[in-house]
């Protein structure tokens, strides 16, 4: 080999150095800006609440922008979220009512209003369900009143004692009339309970809760 051929093969080599030194040049800026990257994205979910990843994909699932049902709400004029419904309306699947909320209605609806529905395990089983979905919030796992609304002090008026010896007197009846058309501060619930399910809710207050 002369010299020629050694100063080519030489240059050759520095040249591949060179392409080498440039690759690890590259490859060390990636890593920079890789761990940079790392670093920013690690940063960027720490929070101080503890309880969350920081994470928030779907905001308005997580915490929802709706009122409660028994919370204020400045979009209607009696500033209420629960609205009754529309006079002279019925809902679907429900018959109308002949009585109202009167003490005269809620005496003669004692003494008309006859519950059809049999006593069995399983009506009682869903009475006892509809009870823990519309009227324990108020009146009480018991019926002792001392529902989560009033003992968290949501609900500042206390709700009715279902044990008293009042209310043990009363048929089921009465308990049927005063759900469906509410009594004193108690609104209405004849619109959103089927006339089944207060039948088996009354048939649960009295042969359970007051036992």
């Amino acid at each position: 080999m002369n010299k020629y051929q050694i100063y080519i093969f030489l240059d050759m080599i520095n040249e591949t150095k060179m392409r080498l030194l440039s690759k690890l040049v590259v490859i060390r800026k990636i890593q920079h800006f890789l761990s940079v990257l790392f670093i920013l994205v690690v940063l960027s979910s720490c929070d101080y609440n503890r309880r969350t990843t920081g994470w928030d994909y779907a905001g308005d699932l997580i915490n929802s922008p709706a009122y409660e049902s028994y919370t204020a709400n400045p979009n209607f004029a009696d500033g209420k979220t629960m609205q009754p419904p529309v006079n002279g309306t019925i809902p679907r699947g429900f018959m109308p009512y002949p009585y109202i909320k009167t003490d005269e209605d809620r005496a003669m609806a004692a003494k008309m209003l006859v519950n059809e529905i049999k006593n069995s395990p399983e009506n009682l089983e869903r009475g006892k369900v509809a009870y823990g979905i519309y009227c324990m919030h108020c009146h009480g796992e018991k019926g002792d009143g001392q529902g989560s609304l009033f003992v968290n002090k949501k609900f500042t008026y206390p709700p009715g004692n279902l044990l008293n010896d009042k209310m043990r007197a009363n048929p089921e009846a009465d308990i049927y009339h005063v759900i469906t058309v509410g009594w004193g501060i108690m609104g209405e619930h004849g619109s959103m309970i089927t006339p089944e399910d207060r039948w088996k809710i009354a048939m649960y207050v009295k042969q359970v809760l007051q036992k």
